[in-house]
């Protein structure tokens, strides 16, 4: 596609600042992006000229509806389409759309996950414009982002809390850059760049695995002949489909002015990972949620599936979502970039400090951020972080951060003699160290990289908690220095005390080495294994007093999405359990019956020929298989019956705990004795799609 096309492409199904600059009066224009910038409220009158000049646009572009896109607590969004047509009240039509459609919808609210934040039968729910996130045009729709509220005006969704969240950071961030003398800044903001990680693989295996189908991941399978052993995929050449598949896919993400930016092949045969520029984090946070829907989308008109899992081949790599996450101001300096100055580096080391501490004293939080079922199968593995939250600096700002702490002299490598001390800070470096991809929040020059998230996860959970804890933090260090009657030498003391205090946090060694997990819990950190284990944090007092004292969620409102996560996690795991003891009957007791059989026919057929014929391979191969069948049937009742009693259990914690130790250890007995059998049982009868055929499907 040439240069002229892509700029004309880019953006054009989306009400982005230029068109709104070409169809919006001057005045309206003007309001709105005070709205936009302040949060300022948006009077009917000019919604109204909004909404007609939206409306006229899309139109143009051929859309016929509207609907009101927003993001319940279900992990994936929702929507409710709307024609523009009304009656004219002479039995024809008229197009319309009103500033009041714009700006608030109800759609009905019973069936959306609530935690306990409203009866099921007070079906009521509001979305409410997010004017921040540009409406756009898909599949002849526009789409108006929008937060998702109850009738009482509690969050039913996590955009609400996202931006509660960003504004918390900013006003935090705001009273420290204040201390400086900076007072030209009106807004700081958080900005995302996630990283996506998906399997593709050809449909027609996909629909003969009622496992991905159900659960997103194969609960059996047992490990090819060749996996990722020779490391020749990640970075690879891409196959002619898939490169195909990628070109539609940009095309259709420019269309909504996605930064679409990288893409490539990933470790595992069938991975792929896709990353765009940068952005504003509640946008970066809709456009995730685009792109993980279209990566759906376009995969199907290719005759592919799109795996989001985070998990979906045991023994495989997983596929994460890192998070390039960074604050800057609105005159756009970015406050996690070391200065050119002094002073400059000062106040950089005092924002790298806080985002230490604040790690450091919610690191239950960050794990419970990205705590799922399925990223439980990831966390710890060889292709993620450790579930053991710690800080990569890299070597050379952990040596200036250790002169700072001790108030000694740094030489910098390969440098001059640098002077630490109060008032006198040393050039910094940018970047200058290799990347850790171990670290589960690595520093990579002016940004951190949290590594933890699993590739199905909405991004807005661990954003809404990063932005936070470190507006807390912020809160702290302005609480305190707001006081100082000498400011420098006071910054100084609170930077050295916060390194010594939080400098267990920070580690630039190997997360995967064994050794590490003892030297953590010598450390005091926490290793928070699974979702059970990560979950009660959410609801602890200081967890409570958080997130109340910054507005970004009630108390009830915490709770509420406490209950939905344990449901969820029990859920899926009753799900993948269910779908297990049902393909064990319809597809591997058959397959392992009819191969019994036909050997059995074999070896009678052997002996009446006569005593030459000798029929050993056959005999070792039955009784074999024979004594793994009656393993797998013992095996299968055992999970049936941990399924069943299981449900008895009331309290939802001690119902997830249940789950994890009970159900998932029965399924992991049961799945080893399916690999075994698929080892050595016929491909004839084994119908399931194998690991081998999945993984190279997409082979052209």
């Amino acid at each position: 596609m040439a240069d002229e096309n892509i700029r004309e492409l880019f953006g054009s199904m989306v009400f982005n600042d230029k068109v709104m600059k070409e169809r919006l009066p001057e005045d309206v224009y003007k309001a709105l992006r005070k709205t936009m910038a302040t949060g300022a409220h948006l009077e009917l009158d000019v919604a109204n000229v909004v909404a007609s000049a939206m409306k006229d646009w899309a139109m143009e572009k051929g859309a016929t509806h509207f609907t009101h896109w927003f993001q319940p607590m279900t992990g994936v969004t929702a929507e409710k389409h709307d024609s523009f047509i009304m009656p004219d009240g002479e039995g024809r039509a008229i197009m319309e759309f009103s500033g009041k459609a714009l700006v608030k919808g109800e759609p009905d609210a019973s069936s959306f996950p609530s935690g306990g934040l409203r009866s099921t039968f007070e079906a009521r729910g509001y979305t409410a414009w997010d004017p921040t996130s540009y409406a756009f045009i898909k599949d002849n729709t526009l789409y108006i982002p929008t937060a998702f509220c109850s009738y009482s005006g509690e969050a039913l969704d996590k955009k609400t809390p996202l931006l509660r969240s960003m504004e918390a950071l900013s006003k935090q961030a705001l009273r420290v850059l204040r201390l400086f003398g900076n007072d030209e800044v009106k807004r700081v903001v958080s900005s995302v760049g996630p990283e996506q990680e998906y399997f593709l693989i050809d449909r027609s295996m996909y629909l003969k695995r009622p496992d991905l189908m159900y659960c997103g991941r194969t609960l059996f399978g047992a490990r090819p002949p060749k996996g990722q052993e020779m490391e020749d995929h990640y970075f690879g050449a891409i196959k002619k489909r898939v490169s195909r598949f990628m070109r539609d896919l940009d095309e259709e993400l420019w269309k909504l002015g996605i930064y679409a930016k990288t893409e490539h092949n990933e470790v595992a045969p069938a991975q792929h990972e896709l990353a765009p520029v940068y952005s504003e984090t509640n946008i970066a946070t809709d456009h995730n949620q685009l792109i993980m829907e279209l990566l759906k989308s376009v995969a199907a008109k290719h005759g592919l599936t799109c795996l989001l899992h985070e998990k979906p081949f045991a023994g495989i790599n997983g596929s994460g979502k890192h998070i390039n996450w960074s604050i800057s101001t609105d005159t756009g300096v970015n406050l996690l970039e070391p200065g050119d100055t002094p002073f400059e580096n000062a106040q950089f080391l005092l924002f790298l400090v806080a985002v230490i501490k604040a790690v450091d004293d919610y690191q239950d939080l960050l794990r419970v951020s990205v705590a799922s079922a399925g990223n439980d199968h990831r966390l710890g593995a060889n292709e993620a972080p450790p579930a053991i939250v710690s800080i990569f600096l890299g070597e050379e700002l952990t040596d200036i951060l250790d002169a700072l702490e001790n108030d000694t002299l740094y030489v910098g490598k390969g440098k001059t003699l640098m002077e630490i001390g109060a008032t006198v800070l040393p050039h910094i470096p940018k970047d200058t160290t290799d990347r850790n991809r171990t670290s589960p929040f690595a520093f990579t020059g002016n940004k951190f990289e949290f590594r933890m998230l699993g590739s199905a996860f909405n991004i807005a959970g661990p954003n809404i908690v990063l932005n936070t804890i470190v507006a807390e933090v912020l809160r702290q260090f302005a609480d305190e220095l707001e006081q100082s009657s000498d400011f420098r030498s006071d910054l100084g003391r609170l930077i050295r005390r916060t390194i010594k205090e939080h400098k267990r946090i920070i580690f630039n060694g190997n997360g995967y080495d064994p050794a590490w997990v003892k030297e953590a819990e010598r450390r005091g950190l926490s290793n928070l294994k699974t979702t059970p284990d990560a979950l009660p944090a959410f609801i602890h007092p200081k967890s409570i007093e958080l997130f109340s004292r910054h507005n970004v969620f009630s108390e009830h409102e915490i709770h509420s999405r406490y209950e939905i996560l344990l449901e969820n996690y029990s859920k899926t795991i009753n799900i993948e359990a269910l779908t297990m003891i049902d393909m064990v009957y319809k597809y591997v007791i058959p397959a392992v019956v009819a191969y019994e059989n036909e050997l059995a026919q074999l070896i009678l057929s052997k002996k009446s020929v006569g005593a030459g014929i000798q029929s050993g391979l056959e005999e070792d191969l039955l009784g074999k298989i024979s004594k793994l069948a009656d393993l797998l049937g013992k095996r299968l009742e055992y999970l049936s019956r941990q399924t069943i009693a299981v449900r008895e259990i009331k309290d939802k914690l001690e119902l997830a705990r249940a789950y994890r130790e009970k159900v998932c250890t029965a399924m992991n007995e049961l799945r080893l004795v399916v690999d075994e059998l698929e080892m050595i049982v016929s491909s004839k009868h084994w119908t399931l799609p194998n690991y081998a055929e999945m993984l190279n499907s997409v082979n052209e």
